[in-house]
């Protein structure tokens, strides 16, 4: 399956740039701050990074990599971070839990599939983009 993952390609690129991921982890669209939804390009950079699912350190640039994962195997890494972040259904209530759960899977998924294997990808808020 083809899969977003950190890496350390492209940085420099662009001023603001930072990886401190590990190199070849699954990232997701992680949270943004107040500040980052009103300027994405300015604040702490959470609106234009990724997150990495094992070291929950962020990273502005993520290449696509074919991976021998599947659905399930996406799930369970997404579970275990949400567990590692405090979020619960009992602390989120059962649907929002649902809804972000099957969203953050999904979008990992989605923005994986768009790109060949290599591509170089940045996000802004919202989005993945080719730089």
């Amino acid at each position: 399956m083809k899969l977003l993952t950190a890496t350390r390609e492209g940085q420099g690129e662009r001023e603001g740039d930072f990886c401190h991921a590990l190199e070849g982890e699954l990232v997701m669209m992680g949270w943004v701050c107040a500040t980052d939804q009103n300027d994405p390009l300015g604040g702490c950079g959470c609106g234009r990074a990724f997150s990495g699912l094992s070291s929950r350190r962020a990273t502005t640039t993520a290449v696509v990599r074919d991976l021998d994962l599947t659905s399930a195997d996406v799930e369970l890494a997404v579970a275990a971070q949400f567990d590692a972040d405090g979020f619960s259904p009992e602390v989120m209530g059962d649907l929002e839990y649902a809804y972000l759960f099957v969203d953050t899977v999904g979008d990992m998924i989605k923005f994986g599939a768009v790109w060949p294997v290599g591509t170089v990808v940045r996000r802004l808020l919202d989005s993945v983009h080719l730089p």
